[in-house]
C-alpha cells in the first residue's frame, strides 16, 4: 500500500510477528490493522489501540541454512536432542534454561543476561528475551519459536507466510530484503526503527524465517537494553545481518519446534471463517457503510484491509477498517475487561495520540471481536496522512459512528 497509508499492512504483519516472538517485548512500532489473516499464530493488528502496544518497522534478508554448532571450546550443555540437531528426538521437553544455553552458543563473542524464557511445555509458544553485550554496549534481543498450522489441506507456503518486505518504499527502515533458501523456507532480515518518526533513535533489527513444515524463527534486536523506555546505549543493535541470518537459521531451532503440539487446522478449528475478505468487498462494505454526506478520496485496500481519505469540508480524515475471520484466541490477550454485549461480541475503545510525525495527530479506534470469531476493527485519524500534521481538530467520525460500523452485519452478510 502507498506509503501516506498509516496502519499499513507490512506494518500490521510485522507488528503481529514481533509481538508473537517478543512475548514481553512489544512490537517494534507500528500503528497497524491491516491484513490480518491467520500468519502462523493469527495477526494481531492495531498498536497500542490493540493493547500490545505500537510496533517498529523492521526490514530483512535471508541465506542458506547452515547448521550452527557450538564452538569447539565451548562445552555443550544442551540436551542431545538439541545439540545434535535431531528430529526424531521430538517429544522431548526443552526448558527456558535449555533455550537460553543454545542461544548463547549461537550469539557471537559477548554476554547474553537472560530476562523472560520460556520452554516447550507451555501453553504459549518458546520465547527468551534478554540483554547482549558484546562489548559495545547493550542491546535488547528477543528470539520466539513457533509452529504454524496449515490452512485447510493447503500445503504450507513460507513465501506467503514470511514477513514481507515493504513495497514501492512504504515503510520507514534502511533496508529489507526476503529470499527462499535452499530447503524451500523464506527468510526475511530487517534494519528499521522503533519509532518511524525517529523521535528516539532506537533501532529495531531483526529476522524471520518460516520453513515448509510450518516451522517459525523470530529473532529480534534493539539498540537499548530495552524496546522501549531505556536509551540508545550503541549506534546499531549487537548483531549484524549477517549474524541474524545465522542465528535465525540453525537447524537446531527447526529441532525444538518440532517438538511444538501441530497446531489445529484453521479449517476444523471452529473459530469461525477462515476464508479472507478480498479487498474490493471490504472496500465497498466499508463505502456503504460511512455516513452520507462525506466525500471520499484515495481509498486503498488489500485482502481483509480497505482505506479511504474522508473530507466532510472541515479537513482530511483517514478511516480504515481491518476485516479478520478466525481471531478467537485473541479474546483473552487483547479483548480483557471488554464491554460484552448480548450476542457474546467483545468491543474495547481507544482514543489516543497518531505515532508518525504528523504533529498533533490523533487515532480513534473501535476493536470488535464476534463469538464466532471474527473481528473487526476501524478507525480514524484527524488528517488524512499520519505523517503530515493534523488537518482538523477531530476525525471526521465520532466513536459512535466508528462503533456502528465495526458492528455492522454487512461484515457477516453474503451481500453487500
Amino acid at each position: 500500500m502507498p506509503s501516506h497509508q498509516n496502519d499499513d499492512p507490512f506494518e500490521s504483519r510485522l507488528s503481529d510477528a514481533l509481538h508473537r516472538a517478543g512475548g514481553s517485548f512489544d512490537s517494534p512500532r507500528t500503528e497497524l490493522t491491516a491484513a490480518g489473516a491467520r500468519r502462523g499464530r493469527r495477526m494481531q493488528v492495531q498498536r497500542r489501540a490493540a493493547v500490545v502496544g505500537s510496533a517498529a518497522a523492521l526490514a530483512l534478508v535471508g541465506v542458506g541454512g547452515a547448521l550452527i554448532l557450538p564452538d569447539d571450546h565451548t562445552p555443550d550443555t544442551r540436551p542431545a536432542s538439541l545439540a545434535s540437531g535431531d528430529r526424531t528426538a521430538e517429544k522431548k521437553t526443552v526448558s527456558g534454561d535449555d533455550l537460553v544455553r543454545t542461544l548463547r552458543e549461537l550469539l557471537p563473542e559477548g554476554t547474553f543476561t537472560a530476562g523472560e524464557t520460556r520452554g516447550t511445555d507451555g501453553e504459549l509458544p518458546p520465547l527468551v528475551t534478554g540483554v547482549f553485550d558484546d562489548g559495545e554496549g547493550p542491546g535488547a534481543l528477543s528470539l520466539g519459536l513457533d509452529r504454524i498450522a496449515a490452512d485447510g489441506d493447503e500445503p504450507i507456503d513460507p513465501r506467503a507466510l514470511v514477513l514481507p518486505c515493504p513495497e514501492n518504499g512504504q515503510g520507514d527502515m534502511d533496508s529489507c530484503s526476503s529470499e527462499v533458501l535452499s530447503d524451500g523456507s523464506a527468510l526475511t532480515v530487517y534494519q528499521g526503527y522503533e519509532y518511524p518518526d525517529r523521535r528516539e533513535d532506537t533501532k529495531a533489527w531483526g529476522a524471520d524465517l518460516v520453513t515448509p513444515e510450518g516451522y517459525r524463527v523470530s529473532l529480534l534486536e534493539w539498540n537499548a537494553s530495552a524496546e522501549k523506555g531505556e536509551p540508545v546505549s550503541r549506534p546499531e543493535p549487537p548483531l549484524t545481518v549477517a549474524q541474524l541470518k545465522k542465528v535465525a537459521e540453525a537447524e537446531v531451532w527447526r529441532g525444538i519446534i518440532a517438538s511444538l503440539p501441530v497446531p489445529e487446522n484453521p479449517a476444523s478449528a471452529g473459530s469461525g471463517p477462515s476464508a479472507q475478505m478480498p479487498a474490493t468487498v471490504v472496500m465497498r462494505k466499508l463505502a456503504l457503510l460511512l455516513p452520507k454526506g462525506l466525500d471520499r478520496t484515495a481509498g486503498d485496500s488489500q485482502e481483509g484491509f480497505g482505506s479511504f481519505v474522508l473530507d466532510d469540508g472541515k479537513g482530511a480524515s483517514l478511516v480504515q477498517v481491518n476485516v479478520q475471520p478466525g481471531m478467537s484466541d485473541l479474546s483473552q490477550e487483547l479483548f480483557g475487561g471488554a464491554e460484552i454485549l448480548a450476542d457474546g461480541t467483545l468491543i474495547v475503545t481507544h482514543q489516543v495520540p497518531g505515532e508518525k510525525a504528523g504533529a498533533d495527530v490523533v487515532m480513534w479506534t473501535v476493536d470488535t471481536l464476534r463469538k464466532d470469531g471474527l473481528r473487526v476493527v476501524v478507525s480514524v485519524f484527524n488528517t488524512g496522512d499520519q505523517n503530515q500534521d493534523a488537518t482538523r481538530a477531530e476525525p471526521a467520525l465520532t466513536m459512535d459512528q466508528l462503533r456502528d460500523i465495526a458492528l455492522s452485519a454487512r461484515w457477516t452478510s453474503d451481500e453487500d
